[in-house]
C-alpha cells in the first residue's frame, strides 16, 4: 500500500502517470502527471478527497488496501480523470457516502451511473465533520467546470484544490519544494486549461485569500508547501498586465513567409520589444500556450493554402480562440501565389479574442521592398501601442 503521510491521519493515495504524453487527445504532457487522491482518517468518520483515472484504478485500490470503512467519498470534480474510479470504489465501500457540490450530481450520474440514493450534495461554506478534523466546501465554478469546488480543513490549514492551482507533473517528490520545473509546469497547466475562465478565477483567488493555508493540495502534480507561490503567480496570470511581448506562431512552406517573420522580428528587437517566435510544423503547443499567457501582441504568420490559411495555422488560430489569452493586438503577415482569403478566413477563427487588429501584411511570392516597408510600419506601430499598456 502506497500510503504517504502528509500530516497525522491525512494521507496521499493516488498515482503517478510517467508515461502519458496527451490529455483530452490535445494537450501535450511532457512531464507525465498525477492523479492525487486523498485519504483523511478523523476520530469519527473517514473521507476520501477525490479518485483516480480508471485506467489506475487496480493500482489505486491496491493503495487504499487495509482501510477498513469509508464515510465520505468526495468528488471536487466530475471530470472523468479525478472522479471516474468512483464506481469501483463505491463497489469496495458500499456504505461510502458520495459528496459533491449541486452541479456535479447529474454529471456523476449520467457519466458514472452512480445510484442518485448514494449522492449528498453540499452547499457552498458547508462544512462537514470527520471528529477531531473537519472539512469546508467552497464552490469554485469554472475552474475549469461549472461544478467544481474546493475542501479546506481549518485544523491543518489545508486547501485541496482539484485541478484548480495544479500542474501535469509526474514526480516522486510529494512537495514542490520551489523547484521551477514544477511552476513551469503549473504555468503550461493554466494556459491549457484554466486561462478562457481568468474571470472567473479571479473571484474564486479571493475567496482562496480569505483562508489561512499551510498547503494547497491539488489532484494534478506534488503539493504547495509554500501556497504564496502558486497563488501569486495565479494572481498574475489573470491580471490585466502583461509582457512587452509579441507571439508569433507562423507556418513558411516555400520559405518567403519565414523570410518576413524573421524580418518583423528583428525589427520589433530593434525597437526593444520581446519576440518569440513558434515555427508551428515542429513547435510544442503547450509553449506556445505558455507564451500567449502574458503577450501583448499575436501576430500570425501563414502562407496560403487554397486561398485560405495553411490547415495548422487555421489549428493554432482555434486553440488560441479557445484558450482567450490576455493579448490586446493582433496583426496577420503572410504571403501567396496568386489569391488570398487568408485576413478573413483567421479572422473568422479569431473572435472570442479582444483584440483591436492593427493590420495585415501580406506579399505575392517573395518580400520584396514595399513589403518590408510595411513590416517595419508594423513594428513601430506595435512598439508605440506597447507603451500605452499595463505592464
Amino acid at each position: 500500500m502506497l500510503k504517504r503521510e502528509i500530516r497525522k491521519g491525512i494521507y496521499s493515495v493516488g498515482v503517478q502517470d510517467w508515461g502519458r504524453r496527451l490529455f483530452d487527445s490535445l494537450i501535450p504532457l511532457p512531464d507525465g502527471t498525477s492523479y492525487n487522491s486523498y485519504l483523511i482518517e478523523g476520530s469519527e468518520k473517514t473521507a476520501l478527497i477525490d479518485t483516480v483515472d480508471p485506467a489506475f484504478v487496480e493500482e489505486y485500490l491496491n493503495n487504499l488496501q487495509g482501510l477498513e470503512k469509508l464515510d465520505y467519498l468526495i468528488t471536487l470534480h466530475s471530470e472523468q480523470d479525478h472522479s471516474g474510479s468512483i464506481p469501483m470504489v463505491l463497489k469496495k465501500f458500499p456504505n461510502a457516502q458520495v459528496i459533491c457540490s449541486p452541479k456535479a450530481k447529474d454529471l456523476i450520474i449520467e457519466h458514472l451511473l452512480v445510484d442518485p440514493a448514494k449522492i449528498r450534495t453540499v452547499d457552498d461554506g458547508e462544512v462537514i465533520s470527520l471528529g477531531d478534523k473537519s472539512l469546508r466546501f467552497i464552490h469554485t465554478p469554472w475552474v475549469h467546470w461549472p461544478e467544481t469546488m474546493v475542501a479546506y480543513m481549518p485544523e491543518t490549514k489545508i486547501l485541496f484544490s482539484c485541478d484548480f492551482l495544479g500542474s501535469h507533473a509526474a514526480t516522486s517528490e510529494m512537495y514542490v519544494k520551489g523547484d521551477p520545473a514544477i511552476m513551469e509546469s503549473a504555468k503550461r497547466y493554466y494556459s491549457e486549461i484554466m486561462m478562457p475562465f481568468k474571470g472567473q478565477i479571479k473571484g474564486n483567488l479571493k475567496k482562496v485569500r480569505e483562508l489561512d493555508i499551510e498547503l494547497v493540495a491539488p489532484s494534478h502534480g506534488p503539493i504547495w508547501d509554500i501556497p504564496e507561490d502558486i497563488i501569486s503567480a495565479y494572481e498574475d496570470w489573470v491580471s490585466d498586465k502583461m509582457e512587452n511581448k509579441v507571439v508569433i506562431p507562423y507556418i513558411s512552406m516555400h520559405g518567403s513567409t519565414g523570410k518576413m517573420v524573421d524580418y518583423l522580428a528583428k525589427e520589433l528587437i530593434q525597437r526593444g520589444v520581446k519576440v518569440e517566435l513558434f515555427d508551428l510544423a515542429v513547435t510544442d503547443i503547450g509553449k506556445l500556450a505558455m507564451a500567449l499567457v502574458d503577450a501583448a501582441t499575436i501576430v500570425i504568420g501563414s502562407p496560403t493554402v487554397h486561398v485560405g490559411p495553411h490547415p495548422v495555422v487555421a489549428y493554432a488560430a482555434i486553440l488560441a480562440n479557445a484558450i482567450k489569452p490576455k493579448a490586446r493586438h493582433a496583426a496577420i503577415i503572410g504571403s501567396y501565389g496568386w489569391a488570398t482569403q487568408v485576413v478573413d478566413s483567421i479572422l473568422g477563427l479569431v473572435k472570442n479574442l479582444k483584440v483591436e487588429v492593427l493590420g495585415a501584411v501580406l506579399c505575392k511570392g517573395e518580400a520584396k521592398e514595399p513589403t518590408l516597408k510595411e513590416l517595419r510600419d508594423l513594428a513601430e506601430l506595435i512598439a508605440e501601442k506597447h507603451k500605452a499598456l499595463p505592464m
